[in-house]
């Protein structure tokens, strides 16, 4: 396993979800635009632009990345709530890293993150059990349980920002 791509492990699916694990969960998806915030703020254009990884992407497109991705998570979970087992539509992800926004300054991206993620919680702390149940169809993946993906976006914001904060130590940027 390549540590510098999956440096806390790939994502396990957790089986017999609890309430506090769902708790967990949300806590970690609230405190990471602040996390984000305190690894990146006095990183330069040049460091931003460092690949964490040889063929990986810069920094400033992590950032932008994790902004792709959590506003469609958040876009899935109100599909979720709000509609009968919807069939959602992946992305190209690797695409969206290539495109011209991908390239603005990251702060852009941080700001969308934190307001992103206070709405995101506030709708996350609100779900009783039957709505953490609710599924939604992945044309890859099959069902999906709304409160197996809250683990799941949980580590993916661990996951990147272990990946900044791995390539800091690596270059002694701290």
């Amino acid at each position: 396993m390549d540590n510098n791509k999956y440096p806390i492990g790939p994502y396990q699916e957790k089986k017999d979800i609890k309430p506090q694990d769902v708790t967990k969960w949300i806590d970690e998806i609230q405190v990471l635009p602040a996390k984000l915030q305190s690894e990146l703020a006095d990183l330069s254009d040049e460091q931003l632009d460092t690949p964490y990884r040889k063929n990986g992407w810069t920094l400033r497109q992590l950032v932008h990345h994790i902004a792709d991705s959590h506003i469609n998570s958040y876009t899935r979970f109100k599909l979720t709530l709000t509609e009968d087992r919807p069939t959602i539509k992946p992305y190209l992800q690797d695409e969206w890293a290539e495109l011209p926004d991908s390239s603005m300054p990251a702060e852009v991206s941080l700001q969308l993150i934190e307001a992103l993620h206070q709405r995101w919680c506030c709708l996350l702390k609100s779900l009783d059990g039957k709505q953490l149940n609710r599924e939604l169809i992945h044309p890859e993946s099959g069902r999906v349980v709304l409160k197996s993906m809250i683990g799941h976006y949980a580590w993916h914001g661990k996951h990147h920002l272990a990946q900044i904060v791995n390539l800091k130590e690596k270059k002694d940027w701290n």
